[in-house]
């Protein structure tokens, strides 16, 4: 048994530095707020859980003013962001009063939004919540899915990045 109480604490700055060293695909959680409002956030704490059920997680911040409206709704949908989407995407990263002005979207699933120009989607059930530390984890059951063959919109390091050669 170790005691971390012996450990100094790590810098807030260095922890988001090395955790940026792991590239992420990059996504858009979509469901629906007040007054059937559609809500979205780009997120790359995504990941697969099972296949068997079909699952998935992600996580939200504690503090996202889009938190509430993904923890009254049942449902979810998970945009998988191709290459070509980066300006879309970006519209989801900050604060609006219409993320959704002129985005190509269908009500999926739940009603909740899912983004024509979305590399994949993942359309779930809401089937647990976790708080863990600052954010709130979601984890889902995967009811419908969808793809098409374009390039991924990856994030390394603070910036967008470009798939490299395939080894």
């Amino acid at each position: 048994m170790s005691d971390d109480t012996l450990l100094e604490p790590l810098d807030g700055r260095l922890l988001r530095d090395v955790f940026g060293c792991f590239a992420t695909g990059v996504t858009v959680v979509t469901s629906i707020g007040e007054d059937d409002k559609p809500v979205g956030l780009v997120v790359n704490s995504f990941s697969s859980v099972s296949l068997d059920p079909p699952q998935i997680l992600w996580s939200i911040g504690l503090n996202s003013p889009s938190r509430d409206a993904f923890c009254k709704h049942e449902g979810f949908a998970v945009n998988i962001m191709g290459a070509e989407s980066k300006d879309e995407t970006m519209r989801f990263c900050t604060p609006s009063d219409d993320k959704f002005a002129d985005v190509d979207w269908w009500a999926g699933h739940y009603g909740v939004p899912v983004l024509r120009s979305a590399l994949a989607t993942l359309e779930c059930r809401t089937e647990q919540r976790i708080i863990s530390g600052d954010h709130e984890i979601f984890i889902g059951r995967v009811l419908r899915v969808d793809h098409q063959d374009v390039a991924p919109l990856l994030f390394h390091r603070g910036k967008f990045a470009q798939l490299g050669a395939l080894a």
